[in-house]
């Protein structure tokens, strides 16, 4: 899946959205993504200066998109997917401009309108980060 249609199921749009490419699509099971990190990311501007690093948060914010764009093409149209919980964050090796990151998702449990997922973040093979987190999903308020 290219960014083109990524695009029509996530609603985030530059600079805040960060996944690039679906690589792999198992509906309700699984989903891995990619996100290439640039050194034009605004966020190197000050994390840090002269060491430029992917804000660990940020890179839980990418697992959480790719689980999302799961979750829309499964059930939903004028739906938001909202953060409930982030669980067993850990973050094991900094990603830096040039590295592609890779966002690998799996379906942990759904009942109803919450989906609970864990996440693992690699660069070259090698994990970088690794959570669990939990989103609601809502109709969209307008």
């Amino acid at each position: 899946m290219n960014i083109n249609e990524i695009m029509k199921y996530l609603p985030h749009r530059y600079p805040f959205l960060l996944v690039d490419r679906i690589i792999d699509l198992q509906p309700e099971v699984s989903i891995t993504g990619i996100k290439n990190v640039s050194i034009n990311e605004p966020f190197f501007q000050g994390h840090f200066p002269g060491q430029p690093i992917m804000p660990g948060v940020l890179i839980i914010e990418a697992m959480a998109q790719v689980a999302g764009v799961m979750a829309f093409r499964s059930e939903m149209k004028g739906k938001s997917v909202y953060f409930m919980s982030i669980e067993k964050a850990k973050f094991r090796r900094p990603v830096v401009p040039g590295d592609q990151l890779k966002l690998e998702i799996k379906v942990m449990q759904q009942r109803g309108n919450v989906w609970k997922f864990s996440g693992t973040a690699t660069v070259d093979e090698k994990v970088t980060s690794e959570a669990e987190f939990t989103a609601m999903v809502t109709d969209r308020e307008i």
